[in-house]
């Protein structure tokens, strides 16, 4: 359940993020914790104290900007979501990707690389996003 409180921790937050001039080096197909927020509606929330998901980097436009889509580790089906693996330090995880939650981020978001997706993977992401857009 939302509070007040929960939007004032993060807009303190968000306050420091955009503050921020460390310049993040990222490329597509990487996986990153960003700090997503507490948004409204149904618009996907991060977790934790810092507010926090992870997000694959769909397309960069420059250092500052991209497209990303959250993930989940709920299973989920349909044209909305996209589900993956990858690895990091030799364990595999399954992610869901939420398709239907893709926006432009600002790099100042961005936290820690945790892995990348695999080109196959990739490329038939894009191509779901696409078919959901037609």
């Amino acid at each position: 359940m939302k509070t007040n409180q929960d939007f004032n921790d993060w807009n303190e937050i968000k306050k420091l993020t955009d503050s921020d001039e460390i310049v993040r080096n990222f490329k597509e197909r990487e996986i990153f914790y960003l700090k997503m927020g507490k948004n409204i509606g149904f618009e996907q929330n991060g977790k934790g104290k810092n507010f926090v998901r992870p997000v694959i980097i769909l397309k960069k436009f420059n250092r500052n900007m991209f497209f990303g889509v959250p993930l989940s580790t709920q299973e989920k089906e349909g044209n909305f979501y996209f589900s993956f693996e990858f690895t990091k330090n030799e364990k595999i995880y399954r992610n869901i990707a939420l398709l239907s939650q893709m926006k432009l981020y600002s790099s100042n978001r961005l936290l820690n690389k945790i892995g990348m997706i695999s080109k196959s993977d990739f490329i038939e992401i894009k191509q779901k996003l696409k078919s959901l857009i037609d």
